[in-house]
């Protein structure tokens, strides 16, 4: 019998926003949070109402501009780019490492409000704040060669992120940008992430740092934040539809731009035995539900593989732990150890066990699907923005999940019997981030990586984003624009 759940003590949403107006006063108010420009903190925008996908109770709201609020707050940010960019770097460096100490000094709560804003487990939240701090940190310790000869950009840099990843991402890129002699504009994400991301900003802005963050729909704000001529870069990270216009955008104003877009990352197997390695990653691959640029929700599977490949994927995924992220069975246990928590939005839910639900009647064939007596809930919790594994055989050419991805735990898997179909059916989405290709001979595979169409391939082994040395970017749809990391800075 499963024990009776409770909420961990001290990690109530009500207890992180009570922290948040003992930290940063002059960034959260009441019951809402302000928006950061012309180097103040502004009480202007419409706050909407928003709820936790953990289990649906509210939450703040990002206090939403119109665009010509937006077109003020980037007039000022150029001025304060003007004045920056020619701060000498050891002040530079010493307001970011000042910044990233004060990040670290307070990692729990931006971990928890990550865990209520946007679902990650605890462990993955607090992956997400260190990340960002040891990413900045090492290009603290060696920004001096990437800088050489180069000067700041002519104007601020812009950034639009998506909500997956608020700090390793968005606030990692924003303090590098900085760092390098920018200023930096972010907007917040529509779907979550807005607390998280203003502490983290007022944390910069007591070091000085020239941070604007600000909120609303990207259709009214983008004038300013994309268009606008007093922006240096645009720097996006989210799905197609909206890159798209962003791209056009960019491409017809001949602006820098990095536009890291969605693609299908897909994982062939092929002349391939190590099965017991393959099972030991398949749970890892669910980290937060697969709503991450980098996962990997489709295996091309060689044909006469696929009965060893079941024997060793199955039991896997029947392992793969979800639940409340703060759901423990007595006061004093430790967080739960989760592979992910709910997905970002009930609406996202739905659209998915939807998709789900209209591949399987057009002929998918279900292998899995995860059951929610499984789970760790609350007694009596929302759980309507939860969807549990599912894995699908073959989904129909009209199926959105046969060509683009789901962002949510859902694999699919496709047989093959050619190299030819491998190479095809990887190459589903017209370009990706990332690829793996498992198999026993090395020389297949220096023969066939690299007819695959993704930035980064691995060998038996799962690749990620990186925030270092290495570079990352794409292939095809999946991105436009320079590459980023390291001496690409």
């Amino acid at each position: 019998m499963t024990p009776t759940l409770t909420l961990k003590p001290g990690t109530s949403w009500t207890d992180a926003w009570q922290r948040c107006l003992t930290v940063a006063p002059e960034a959260f108010q009441g019951d809402r949070v302000l928006n950061l420009w012309n180097a103040a903190w502004q009480a202007d925008g419409r706050a909407l109402p928003a709820t936790s996908p953990v289990d649906a109770g509210p939450i703040a709201g990002a206090p939403r501009l119109d665009g010509a609020t937006a077109e003020r707050a980037v007039r000022a940010a150029l001025d304060q780019h003007r004045a920056w960019r020619h701060v000498p770097l050891p002040e530079r460096r010493a307001r970011i490492a000042a910044t990233l100490d004060a990040l670290a000094e307070h990692r729990q709560l931006l971990a928890l409000l990550l865990v209520w804003e946007i679902g990650k487990p605890w462990r993955l939240a607090q992956a997400d704040v260190d990340r960002a701090i040891d990413g900045v940190r090492w290009y603290v310790d060696g920004i001096e060669p990437m800088i050489a000869n180069r000067s700041p950009l002519d104007g601020p840099v812009s950034n639009i992120a998506s909500w997956n990843y608020p700090m390793s991402v968005l606030v990692h890129a924003m303090l590098v940008q900085a760092l390098a002699g920018n200023a930096v504009i972010a907007k917040t994400p529509t779907d979550g992430g807005v607390a998280c991301l203003t502490l983290a900003c007022a944390l910069a802005a007591r070091e000085g740092v020239p941070v604007t963050l600000v909120s609303g729909s990207g259709g009214e704000l983008s004038e300013a934040l994309v268009r606008a001529p007093e922006i240096g870069c645009v720097s996006f990270v989210g799905g197609r539809d909206t890159g798209a216009a962003v791209a056009t955008a960019v491409a017809d104003l001949g602006k820098r731009h990095i536009l890291e877009q969605e693609g299908l990352n897909t994982w062939g197997i092929w002349n391939y035995g190590d099965w017991e390695a393959f099972a030991a990653v398949v749970p890892k691959l669910f980290d937060y539900g697969k709503q991450r640029c980098t996962a990997y929700p489709r295996f091309v599977v060689q044909r006469d593989l696929f009965d060893e490949f079941l024997a060793a994927y199955l039991p896997a995924v029947r392992a793969v732990g979800v639940g409340h992220p703060l759901a423990v069975e007595r006061p004093d246990s430790p967080f739960p150890e989760l592979d992910y928590g709910p997905l970002i939005n009930a609406a996202k839910a739905k659209e998915l066990t939807d998709q789900v639900a209209e591949a399987v009647d057009r002929g998918a064939i279900p292998l899995h699907r995860g059951r929610p007596q499984d789970a760790r809930f609350l007694p009596g919790q929302d759980t309507s923005a939860y969807v549990h594994p599912v894995t699908l055989l073959n989904p129909p050419p009209s199926s959105p999940l046969h060509h683009a991805e789901p962002f949510g735990p859902v694999d699919t898997i496709v047989l093959v019997d050619t190299e030819a179909e491998l190479l095809a059916a990887m190459n589903a989405s017209n370009g990706a981030l990332v690829a793996t290709l498992s198999t026993d001979d090395r020389a297949t595979f220096d023969r066939l990586a690299p007819q695959i169409r993704a930035f980064k391939t691995g060998h038996g082994n799962p690749r990620s984003r990186g925030d270092r040395d290495e570079l990352f970017g794409g292939f095809g749809a999946a991105w436009r624009g320079a590459f980023v990391g390291g001496e690409l800075l």
